[in-house]
């Protein structure tokens, strides 16, 4: 006998000020009574990048775990999802009988994932979080390699401050700094050498980015059995935030970053990244942005069999 199943959804776009701008996330805010199966379906019907699903946690620290799923497979951790989820929990008040503070802490697979809560007169606006991890830096590559995935010559791709090399504090990358916007505009990915190269290098994704001062304009590919761009990448521009602070050449530094992202897609990312360094090592970095909630609505579906 088929089993009728409803839960409830809300969208939003994170890391903007204004509906329709920054990254779409679905978030659905009691996931306990559905299957790893019905979750990725979930996903894939919304077709977001990532949706988050809570579940009362296993930890009696945490205020929710959290699973962050995109259309295609579940990631152990995320960045504009626990922004995005971080603002859905605060504004309710409370998840699974608790009370949620300006502080929350998600469960994930990753680890344990502080969220800080951004009020303005008030009312919930976003939310920063915290890596779960230490920053790992690891196999460099060679510039004519990245200038391949990119669609871009090897003179395009900067080296002197460091060559592109994979970086993670969550979710692992490949970092590419650039010369200009000029350059970064003309960032063709080439499916076909992310296939060749990225499932050695243990990535998906490129993260390609100009600096100029404290402000840094950046793209992110993705190869997950379809090339894609994704407007606002948290957990890239957290581990670029560890990554430059690494690089600095102080032993004790700490370094801020405005990010720009999505702008070539028409969905225009604003994020704000810190990260501390204290006797040569990172110790933390946070990202963080406002968010908009865009739709409420509820999810039907009959459980075959059950």
């Amino acid at each position: 006998m088929d089993e009728s199943v409803s839960v409830d959804y809300i969208t939003l776009d994170v890391f903007t000020d204004r509906a329709f701008g920054g990254n779409p996330l679905a978030v659905v805010p009691d996931g306990h009574r559905l299957t790893d199966g019905e979750m990725q379906a979930i996903a894939a019907e919304f077709n977001y990048s990532e949706t988050t699903f809570l579940l009362p946690p296993n930890n009696s620290r945490a205020t929710a775990r959290v699973r962050i799923f995109t259309p295609s497979k579940e990631l152990p951790f995320a960045g504009h999802p626990n922004v995005g989820t971080g603002f859905v929990v605060a504004g309710f008040g409370q998840i699974f009988g608790q009370s949620a503070g300006e502080t929350l802490l998600f469960e994930e697979t990753a680890g344990l994932v502080p969220v800080s809560i951004i009020r303005e007169n008030g009312a919930v606006a976003g939310a920063f979080l915290t890596a779960p991890q230490p920053l790992s830096v690891g196999r460099g590559v060679a510039p004519e390699i990245a200038a391949e995935c990119l669609g871009l010559a090897s003179g395009d791709i900067v080296a002197e401050s460091g060559a592109p090399v994979i970086a993670s504090v969550g979710l692992p990358f490949l970092f590419v700094e650039l010369g200009s916007r000029e350059v970064l505009a003309q960032c063709r990915p080439e499916a076909s050498a992310f296939a060749r190269h990225l499932s050695d290098l243990g990535t998906d994704a490129i993260h390609v980015f100009v600096r100029e001062g404290a402000e840094v304009y950046a793209r992110v590919f993705v190869s997950q059995g379809r090339m894609f761009e994704d407007p606002a990448t948290g957990s890239a521009n957290l581990a670029l935030a560890a990554l430059l602070a690494e690089r600095a050449a102080e032993r004790d530094a700490e370094l801020a970053l405005e990010i720009t992202q999505g702008v070539e897609m028409g969905r225009r990312s604003r994020l704000s990244a810190r990260a501390v360094k204290r006797c040569g090592i990172v110790e933390r970095a946070e990202i963080g942005g406002r968010c908009v909630e865009v739709m409420r609505g509820r999810l039907a579906f009959a459980r075959r069999g059950a």
